[in-house]
């Protein structure tokens, strides 16, 4: 008899997580709205895997409600980290990553939906693995396309900073030419490729190690002077941001002469809180401020 009880007991749940599921396969998911077609198809993707794949019905579950929320237009976001269940030592990065996300949502929802989708469902399906704890290639693969799109993101933000600060220079030259100095191009060395960190961190995390992997197989034999400057963002003291992009700049210095490039042809700079990619305040911790330039000084 209890036998038979759990037996329902369990059919009953597995009934009650597959129903979303099952109306996101039959539901119309056209839509016009971008943000939205890209959150549908990035958790459906998720659902479908979890059901037909792992049988993680909550899972699919979750994934399946979250991508009939978007369909309605609902603002959808990834699960704060107090939802899960995430073991000791993975709680921080998790943290520090849901920040992250949040600080750029509404720039990125606007400048970059494609990405902003992905690092929503990602993020969500990082720590749902995390949870689990033991699909190590799942943990691997949702991180790196959490960061992945991230960095897409960040770069995306810069360049619509640069672009709103170039328009601001235009407009000051016409309308009063004589108080402003233009620097051109010819005299500006123009950045080759940004590399991202974590907040107060000066080691790469594997995404950004492998960007600088591919930045050095398609240019090493190319350029024979590099210039790498360090940023950072405008969280903690004038002086220790300092210190900190220096140390940036050094991280990425050791890398180049691990792969054969001579030391005397690599200069490095700490810019601190100077030349913010994206201006904010004092004490904001904004990721695409957490960088290092690197350019040919060739």
């Amino acid at each position: 008899m209890l036998k038979a009880t759990l037996c329902l007991l369990g059919l009953l749940i597995i009934t009650a997580c597959s129903a979303s599921y099952e109306k996101l396969k039959t539901v119309d998911s056209r839509t016009n709205n971008t943000f939205t077609k890209n959150l549908l198809e990035t958790y459906k993707q998720k659902a479908e895997y979890e059901a037909e794949e792992m049988h993680d019905w909550n899972s699919a579950k979750l994934y399946s409600e979250k991508a009939l929320s978007a369909l309605v237009g609902a603002e959808v976001k990834p699960q704060e980290m107090t939802y899960w269940k995430l073991p000791k030592k993975h709680i921080f990065e998790l943290t520090q990553s849901y920040n992250n996300l949040m600080i750029i949502y509404n720039e990125a929802k606007i400048l970059d939906p494609y990405n902003l989708a992905i690092a929503i469902s990602s993020l969500d399906c990082w720590a749902e693995q995390q949870e689990e704890n033991w699909q190590t290639w799942d943990i691997k693969k949702c991180r790196d396309d959490f960061l992945n799109a991230m960095h897409e993101m960040y770069a995306k933000i810069s360049d619509n900073e640069k672009n709103q600060d170039q328009q601001n220079l235009e407009d000051k030259i016409i309308n009063n030419p004589e108080s402003v100095t233009v620097v051109t191009k010819n005299e500006k060395r123009e950045i080759m490729q940004i590399i991202y960190f974590d907040f107060d961190e000066y080691t790469l995390s594997e995404v950004s190690l492998n960007t600088l992997k591919t930045f050095l197989d398609k240019y090493q034999n190319q350029i024979s002077n590099y210039v790498i400057v360090g940023h950072a963002d405008t969280k903690g003291t004038n002086q220790y941001n300092l210190k900190l992009s220096l140390k940036r700049a050094e991280t990425i210095k050791t890398i180049f002469i691990q792969k054969g490039i001579e030391e005397k042809n690599i200069n490095i700079l700490g810019k601190g809180e100077e030349f913010l990619a994206v201006l904010t305040a004092d004490e904001v911790a904004h990721p695409a401020n957490r960088r290092v330039e690197i350019r040919s000084s060739n």
